[in-house]
């Protein structure tokens, strides 16, 4: 595993989906895809 550093913080849908993919990497799966645009507002 890795720790990541920012100044930013996770808007929107973002701490879910980061949650999403952690648990997605911590259960072994081989292929996931996150759907979804930048700055879209």
């Amino acid at each position: 595993m890795f720790k990541l550093h920012s100044e930013y913080k996770p808007t929107g849908d973002q701490p879910h989906a980061i949650e999403y993919l952690s648990n997605g990497v911590k259960e072994g799966k081989k292929y996931q895809t996150l759907l979804g645009v930048t700055g879209s507002r």
